[in-house]
């Protein structure tokens, strides 16, 4: 099933409710110790020993267990739940898979194992994409083409001896372009299935300025053969101006003063009582929240197992089993021979959790959030660390929760009741190439759910002749930010995966149309005719009558945008919309099958789109009362403009998942009215 948003309510109705699950936890993921054992039984494993010297890993994450086992797990037996995890290596030209329990770690067993022989591709690893990167500068045709740019050359002055004799013979000497960076771009698929592992390369000047992506080389394309790790193509399509360094810098005294105008005063967060916070391993205890936090190479954060707390009931009830990104796409609308082929698909080519950041305290997260570090497997195996990869932290926004005043009497006093908003906000940054996310989950008392996306960093941009608009007559792929440079137009799309289970895994979808009617005039029951017109109504299309409220209504939550509600507008039979064909609509609701994790299929690197979210929606499965899953993307068409230049404001997409009939009267109406505060002694304290 698959829906395109428009001014509509979604409910997701449910069955039954349960008590929370409680640390130790059979989702937490892989500690380092257990990421070596599982790549050392890889390793050693028979099936690969022939090629083991070259085996590189391209994913290592928690095969996690089977839903009934952990949704029926609790303190009394997490030892009974064994730890596997799910191996993607290449060895010998061929991608293999691996199950290894890794329970006890001392002696990790394989227990599965295949080989892909389907189209596409892993993930690149980091360390590949190093040593691709840096196979241009010293390739003789490039060499040239920077020569013919203008790019500063320079002789390797302890090769100068060895480099005389070609020099005289009228060759040119081996140089070395300090100022020349190159960067790693999936290239798609066009309709050819290839089965090597290529890539291609394209090319930036640094000079005097940190924002090389402002500076592109404009014409020239590298393609590499990643197993070989040598260049099998190259094409120059003729010479553009390289952009000037002047005004591109962001970094601070570099970019001019630190603020050209009056600074706002500098706030700082007071928690008098200390925290409320409370994080045992991986889960986290808030208010009348408790859910898992993990860290996946792939897919960056995942939220699991999240349950709220109902006072009038005073129970936990399940409301999300799995939460995490699916999948970013993102096709720029350049169709030129240097552009076309920019449309990648970020987390299944170059995994969120591998490039995510460190977090600035201070910057990036307040000064009352906590961290957690991230681990993942590195090419050779070997765990690789994230310091403070996630933060946790309470906000206060001065919103309000819920309010209201009135006079019951003129001669009364003023009632005023007022509820303090204070939200717990889950944050992880990744940074793929040019573009930063700022992927957060906000967890309200109100039992919502807040998931948000901001996008900042550096737009992708193309050189070009053009100093002016003016002088611009084919068809915009961009605008003009700066002189000779083009901020290309492309979409952003977002997909989450959303293992909904609302007090049970026997759920519904309820699409609820918001329907304009016309009033006939007809006498009501009971009542008389009225001048009123018109109305508006709701008329869902199916209902799940397994649980309702005491007066009848069906328990669930709904979907709410919150802008950024943009579906793809590529040519269905467009190679890239083939490959990202769920990005049609925004909305789908499939059964729950534990291997539809990722909207693009499994490999999504050099993908073809047979096996992708779009394909697994035609096998008209149930969806009426079962176990689903429900996938939600946010849109976004950007177009640039000269504020994102040299670097971008955050742009901003959301959605919600609000409480529906799920309690029976607002949760908040006995919680207790705010302390006082403002006479906190709130100044820093002295060192």
């Amino acid at each position: 099933m698959a829906l395109t948003m428009y001014p509509l309510v979604l409910t997701i109705s449910v069955a039954t409710a349960v008590t929370a699950i409680s640390s130790p936890h059979p989702l937490d993921p892989l500690s380092p110790r257990e990421i070596t054992a599982a790549t050392s039984a890889v390793s050693a494993s028979p099936l690969v020993l022939p090629s083991r010297s070259t085996i590189t890993f391209h994913y290592v994450d928690l095969d996690e267990p089977e839903k009934p086992d952990v949704l029926s797990n609790d303190n009394t037996n997490t030892t009974t739940l064994r730890r596997h995890t799910f191996v993607i290596a290449r060895a010998g030209g061929l991608t293999h898979e691996f199950q290894v329990d890794v329970t006890n770690p001392s002696s990790p067993s394989v227990i599965s194992h295949d080989i892909h022989l389907g189209p596409g591709f892993p993930m690149f690893t980091k360390e590949e994409q190093i040593a691709a990167q840096a196979l241009p500068p010293k390739y003789p045709p490039f060499v040239e083409s920077m020569r013919r740019r203008g790019v500063d050359t320079w002789f390797n002055l302890s090769l100068i001896a060895i480099s005389i004799i070609p020099f005289i013979a009228g060759s040119k000497p081996w140089v070395d372009m300090q100022d020349v960076v190159c960067r790693v771009l999936s290239m798609g698929w066009f309709g050819t299935v290839e089965t090597r592992r290529v890539t291609k390369v394209q090319c930036f000047v640094v000079g005097a300025t940190a924002n090389f992506y402002a500076r592109p080389i404009g014409g020239v394309t590298v393609v590499v053969d990643l197993e070989r790790m040598v260049i099998v193509g190259y094409r120059d399509t003729g010479v553009s101006p390289v952009p000037k360094a002047e005004g591109t810098d962001y970094r601070a005294g570099k970019a001019g003063p630190p603020f050209n105008g009056e600074l706002p005063a500098p706030g700082v967060v007071v928690q008098p009582e200390g925290k409320g916070v409370q994080i045992d391993g991986h889960v986290v205890r808030w208010a009348n929240w408790e859910f898992h936090v993990g860290f996946d190479m792939r897919a960056g954060m995942v939220i699991s197992v999240a349950s709220v707390h109902d006072p009038d009931a005073d129970q936990w009830r399940r409301v999300l089993y799995r939460g995490h990104v699916s999948e970013v796409f993102v096709p720029y609308m350049d169709p030129g021979e240097e552009f076309y082929f920019h449309t990648f698909l970020d987390a299944g080519e170059y995994g969120l959790g591998v490039e995510a950041v460190t977090l600035q305290p201070g910057a990036d997260c307040p000064a009352n959030a906590v961290y957690m570090d991230g681990y993942y497997a590195g090419a050779d195996g070997k765990p690789v660390k994230t310091e403070n990869v996630i933060c946790i932290f309470e906000r206060y926004a001065g919103d309000v929760s819920w309010r209201h005043t009135q006079i019951i009497r003129p001669s009364d006093e003023p009632i005023s009741e007022v509820r303090t908003s204070v939200t717990l906000v889950v944050r992880i940054v990744v940074t793929v190439g040019n573009y930063d996310y700022m992927l957060d989950w906000e967890f309200m008392t109100d039992g919502s759910i807040k998931t948000a996306v901001g996008l900042s960093g550096i737009l992708e941009m193309k050189a070009t002749n053009y100093t002016h608009v003016d002088q611009i007559k084919e068809d915009a792929r961009g605008t003009l930010v700066a002189e000779n440079t083009v901020g290309v137009y492309h979409d952003h799309f977002i997909t989450y995966h959303l293992d909904l289970n609302i007090d049970d895994t026997k759920n519904s979808f309820v699409k609820n149309n918001i329907v304009p009617k016309r009033n006939s005039g007809v006498r009501a029951t009971g009542g008389a005719p009225t001048p009123r017109r018109s109305y508006w109504t709701v008329l869902p299309e199916f209902v799940n009558p397994n649980k309702t409220t005491e007066v009848g209504n069906q328990v669930g939550y709904r979907l709410v945008t919150v802008g950024a509600t943009a579906t793809s507008l590529l040519a269905d039979d467009d190679f890239p919309q083939r490959r990202a064909s769920y990005t049609k609509k925004q909305v789908w609701v499939t059964p729950y099958n534990k291997l539809e994790k990722w909207a693009p299929g499994l490999y999504a690197e050099q993908s073809t789109g047979d096996d992708n979210l779009a394909v697994w929606s035609k096998r008209n499965r149930r969806t009426k009362n079962e176990d689903i899953v429900m996938l939600y993307t946010v849109g976004l068409h950007h177009i640039p403009y000269q504020e994102d230049f040299p670097v971008m404001p955050t742009l901003r997409g959301a959605f919600e998942l609000r409480p529906s009939n799920f309690f029976e009267r607002n949760p908040l109406i006995r919680t207790a009215p705010p302390k006082n505060f403002s006479n906190c002694a709130c100044s820093p304290r002295s060192r």
